[in-house]
């Protein structure tokens, strides 16, 4: 065991900061939509200059550069409008900021596989914790050409990281190539201007608690009324007093609908958002609010009841309910998916699957689920992989981070506690100590359901290993029990060890002992049987 790494600590995971919910804008009239469209241009066009500013002013920024771009913004707009826009200038600075930092450490994993390999022989094998030669002279010299590159483009990114310079993209860098591929992505150039120009809008407004209904900018009335302040050069828009257009549509939230009525009630702080889905043709606002921080209970609280362990896989949820001593209970569930397709689809698939894990869960009355701490950051680079191209792409599709924020906020909303456990080993151990003992005729365990003990075992607090050694042999109860699941009141816990059911035979009962006696051998099977058994005494007399 000298080459297993040491694991990470099993933790609570705080449950989520923010909630967001969304309706539809129904049955907007022309002038909306004309008004909408000019207030998200003109906005949209501050927003690019003051993010352009910003990334001009690099390292150098301070409160007083910050302070200068939005007294600019606010002579062609409003105080509060210049606040939301250099506001959300600067989470987009700090993002791009993070995007660069995980490049860099990329890039040094890469360089680092690539040197590795590089100095051993052409042909020599590898191990499970290191990587081996190339197999050829030609791949040979075809990652040292790759490793010029990487080291190009690491000291490129290095020096931008030095002098503060960062490269981002209002609309999406995706979206922008997209512009010289429009065959392949099947849309016309109209199409694709309607969408470029839609995502560089900028239609949003923060939240301020005391003021009418917690928003002064784009305001929602508790009967679904929206209306929105204008920048003073579209005054002249304006269908209401003090500088406002009401939109003839109004909403109501169906999802969290009396969480946010109370918060508008009390006028706290309610941010909005409104943005075109330009491929339906719809509009849509999103109103989001900070939560306040909840203390997260004790990890020994979360496991009184017993565990959910959940292995994540690329199609299915392999899920195992244990109780609180670390014995699986009943059979092994999987909830399916699919992460084909677009973006809404496979966001779907997770919601739904979540929902029915999260369903599950209640109804066996378990109220904590453990779930790998998993990040392929540092998994997903060609230099570790090598020609496993259909496994990068494997682990590159499951949406990690989506997925834990959309458990953590949906298993909160039920009262479900999540704990995160390292997920080092799980599935090699689960299937090595619990695929086949659990294996029987009506049951057929994967090595993804023994990893789901294995991830519920170790968020209890428990080895993945069924049994311990045995105690020393000359004082039984100098190291304590040996079994690992039994409670320390748990009855009977001091017996006898039985044998193990995948290697006894089918006539040794529990107690270990025969019930019938061994019989002659059929080596001769024509030959009959006339001899007898019979124990002789342990005295003859002479």
């Amino acid at each position: 065991m000298g080459g297993v790494r040491v694991l990470a600590a099993s933790f609570v995971v705080p449950g989520p900061s923010g909630v967001a919910v969304r309706d539809r804008l129904k049955h907007l009239t022309p002038q909306d939509e004309q008004v909408l469209r000019a207030v998200g241009e003109h906005q949209g066009a501050l927003a690019s200059h003051d993010l352009k500013a910003r990334c001009a002013d690099g390292l150098e920024h301070s409160a007083e550069t910050w302070a200068a771009r939005k007294r600019d913004l606010t002579r062609v707009s409003s105080s509060r409008i210049a606040g939301a826009i250099t506001k959300a200038t600067h989470a987009q600075w700090a993002l791009a900021r993070r995007c660069q930092a995980a490049h860099i450490r990329a890039l040094d994993a890469g360089i680092r596989t690539l040197k590795h390999r590089l100095s051993l022989p052409i042909g020599q094998k590898g191990t499970k914790r290191a990587a081996g030669g190339y197999r050829s002279k030609g791949e040979w010299f075809q990652k040292s050409r790759r490793l010029v590159v990487l080291e190009a483009r690491h000291t490129a990114v290095v020096a931008d990281w030095r002098a503060g310079r960062v490269r981002v993209v209002r609309g999406g860098k995706p979206l922008l190539n997209t512009r010289h591929h429009l065959a392949e992505a099947g849309i016309t150039e109209e199409q694709w201007r309607g969408r470029w120009e839609a995502e560089r809008w900028f239609l949003a407004a923060d939240g301020e608690s005391g003021k009418r209904f917690g928003n002064e900018t784009i305001r929602v009335t508790p009967d679904g009324q929206v209306s929105l302040k204008l920048p003073a050069p579209l005054a002249h828009l304006a269908n209401t007093p003090h500088g406002r257009y009401t939109l003839t549509a109004t909403v109501s939230f169906a999802h969290r609908g009396v969480e946010w009525a109370d918060r508008i009630a009390g006028n706290r702080a309610v941010a909005y958002r409104i943005h075109l889905d330009v491929d339906r043709g719809r509009w849509y606002l999103t109103a989001s609010w900070q939560r306040p921080l909840v203390q997260t209970i004790s990890l020994e609280a979360a496991r009184t009841r017993g565990m959910i362990g959940v292995d994540t896989n690329a199609d299915h949820f392999a899920a195992y309910r244990l109780d609180p001593h670390g014995n699986p209970v009943g059979e092994p569930h999987r909830f399916a998916y699919d992460l084909s397709g677009t973006t809404t689809h496979r966001d779907a698939q997770i919601r739904h699957a979540l929902t029915r894990l999260i369903n599950w869960a209640k109804q066996s009355g378990v109220t904590t689920i453990g779930i790998e701490d998993l990040d392929f950051t540092t998994e997903k680079t060609r230099e570790k992989h090598g020609r496993r191209k259909k496994f990068r792409q494997l682990i590159s599709g499951i949406p990690t981070g989506k997925l834990k924020a959309r458990l953590i906020s949906m298993a909160a909303q039920q009262g479900l506690a999540i704990v995160a456990v390292d997920p080092a080993y799980t599935s090699m151990w689960g299937g090595q100590h619990w695929q086949k003992p659990l294996t029987t005729p009506s049951r057929r365990m994967s090595r993804h359901d023994a990893a789901g003990i294995a991830i519920g075992r170790r968020a209890l607090g428990y080895p993945i290993r069924r049994r311990t050694a045995p105690p020393p042999h000359d004082r039984s109860d100098r190291v304590g029990h040996r079994t690992a699941q039994a409670g320390p009141d748990a009855r009977r816990r001091e017996g006898t060890r039985p044998p193990a059911t995948d290697h006894a035979p089918r006539d040794v009962p529990p107690n270990g002992t025969r019930k019938r006696q061994p019989s002659a051998s059929n080596t001769v099977r024509d030959a009959p049987r006339t001899h007898k058994w019979v124990q002789d005494s342990l005295m003859r007399p002479g």
